[in-house]
């Protein structure tokens, strides 16, 4: 398997893994016991492993969604709760889904799973993709599916600031290249009726030349693996993003 290959075979499913949590029950009963509603402790959760910093910044890692959605989930939330407190509680969410959920993969393939995930990891020079490096900057759990699900995450927003740049080396606005992927999830990062792009068949030639950009950018990343290594992060992956579909607890 390329690295090319595995860049576009795992796309999906990191990308449903590591927000697997962010509206599980159990997320939601944690949020509540901070004061916080779900979304919000998702602003603040994710954001607030950048650190308690501004607005700019948060609009920045969370490219995708309007401007008022942001104001909504992490200035106003800022207010309620330190984002650097809600993010350590917002990774303990993360670490109680997973032990909810893999609890039936392998020991070995987890392991494995995680030290691919950790290599592909410390080869992205800290500093150019904000959110992936703060996940990174996370204190490693001695827990093996804990440590699994971590670096999964971490790699869900790796190829996310690499899908930024590519939609802005193609010009795409954030709200066309939220569209084209997802109309529901467009809709869902706060935009409406009237941010709806204009489609063309030019638009959708360029965001689909930004996803095979993304491809390749990630795949660079993943050429840090052997061939062997591919094949375990590719299956690793795989059977995690299955468990999420009959969870087993540990």
């Amino acid at each position: 398997m390329t690295p090319l290959e595995l860049a576009q075979r795992i796309a999906r499913p990191i990308g449903a893994l590591g927000a697997g949590f962010y509206f599980d029950p159990g997320t939601v009963e944690a949020a509540l016991g901070l004061g916080l509603n779900v979304y919000e402790f998702y602003g603040l959760g994710r954001g607030g492993v950048l650190g308690d910093v501004g607005t700019e910044a948060v609009t920045d890692a969370f490219y995708f969604f309007h401007p008022r959605t942001i104001d909504l989930i992490w200035s106003r939330a800022r207010e309620k709760a330190d984002p650097v407190a809600v993010a350590r509680e917002h990774v303990a969410a993360a670490y109680a889904y997973a032990e909810r959920t893999f609890g039936a993969l392998p020991r070995e393939l987890i392991d494995e799973t995680a030290r691919c995930a950790r290599a592909v990891l410390a080869a992205d020079p800290l500093g150019a993709h904000p959110l992936a490096d703060g996940y990174r900057r996370v204190t490693a759990p001695t827990d093996p599916v804990q440590d699994a699900y971590l670096g999964v995450i971490a790699l869900r927003e790796l190829r996310g600031a690499l899908h930024i740049e590519a939609v802005t080396a193609e010009g795409l606005s954030p709200a066309e290249a939220c569209y084209l992927d997802d109309p529901s999830i467009f809709a869902l990062h706060g935009y409406r009726d009237e941010d709806v792009p204009a489609v063309s068949p030019e638009l959708e030639a360029s965001k689909a030349r930004a996803e095979a950009a993304t491809d390749v950018a990630m795949a660079e990343r993943l050429s840090v693996l052997s061939e062997g290594e591919r094949s375990v992060l590719a299956r690793g992956v795989e059977a995690m993003a299955a468990a999420m579909a009959n969870p087993v607890p540990k």
